[in-house]
């Protein structure tokens, strides 16, 4: 927890109720974003991402497997998190693995949809190389390396950004299989099939501090927080998920209108995200 006293968090709580919070932006702007890709060159896609002083990285490592029997037609999808200790106090011990915990929950309700994997931002079908019998596995890893709020937004954006940056080596069928027999696949070391990110959202959080609520909160503002909802909303306005945290309740009516600011939030978010991206890409390859 951020200790403030009494005086700074009158001046946080009175700086949103007139929409110029410490940092000098309104409610609904988000910090600076920055995108770094191919960051770890081991996996088939990472990237970095900073907004503000919050500072994450994900990777993405691929590995051919067997789908599951309920599921034959999708590869399978796993998202981790973990929190460096050193990126805040509060990450020390348990509290860094309950809060990996509830990230990794947070971002599979958001970007993998339900269980049976409706409403998706990430499809799984595109991974199925054989149906009922080879597919690929993706890991994506997330890792805090430095927090100062909004982590879940801040993680969903590496995310986008590592899929963006991630080349599945293409694979061929060595010789056709009848049966159960498990098919024989040859694995190129040349040509590799780009990720398709189009479908995938950004998570927005909105942060309710007294009667507003904000973007991008600071780990100051979110120490004031009644409740957190976070939306992920794909580049056509579609909900992808929805997740809350926080002890107070929201009405359905306050839902619905955060709801329709994530979308309009989104937007912007999704344009900026797209150029930050473009622009990392290039830059690794110039290097």
């Amino acid at each position: 927890m951020v200790g403030l006293s009494v005086g700074e968090k009158h001046f946080i709580q009175g700086g949103i109720a007139q929409d110029l919070r410490s940092d000098g932006r309104k409610r609904l702007t988000y910090r600076p974003i920055y995108v770094e890709t191919g960051v770890i060159p081991q996996a088939h896609g990472s990237a970095r991402v900073r907004l503000g002083a919050t500072d994450v990285i994900a990777s993405v490592k691929a590995e051919l497997g067997k789908p599951s029997a309920l599921q034959s037609d999708k590869g399978k999808i796993a998202i981790y998190v973990d929190c460096s200790p050193t990126a805040a106090p509060v990450f020390e011990g348990r509290g860094g693995e309950e809060l990996s915990t509830e990230l990794s929950i947070a971002l599979q309700r958001c970007l993998l949809g339900g269980k049976s994997g409706a409403g998706a931002g990430i499809d799984p079908s595109s991974l199925v190389v054989v149906e009922g019998k080879v597919c690929w596995d993706l890991y994506i890893d997330g890792l805090v390396i430095s927090s100062d709020g909004n982590l879940l937004d801040a993680l969903a954006a590496a995310i986008k950004a590592a899929l963006s940056n991630t080349g599945i080596p293409k694979v061929d069928l060595a010789a056709e299989t009848t049966g159960d027999e498990q098919p024989e696949v040859n694995i190129s070391d040349e040509e590799f099939l780009q990720f398709d990110t189009s479908g995938i959202p950004v998570i927005v959080t909105l942060t309710r501090v007294g009667r507003h609520y904000i973007v991008d909160a600071t780990s100051e503002e979110e120490s004031q927080m009644s409740s957190a909802v976070s939306i992920s909303v794909n580049r056509k306005g579609h909900i992808c998920g929805l997740t809350k945290r926080g002890g107070a309740g929201l009405d359905p009516s306050i839902i619905l209108d955060m709801i329709s600011v994530a979308k309009h939030v989104s937007e912007q978010l999704t344009i900026k995200l797209d150029s930050e991206i473009a622009a990392a890409e290039a830059s690794e390859e110039e290097s």
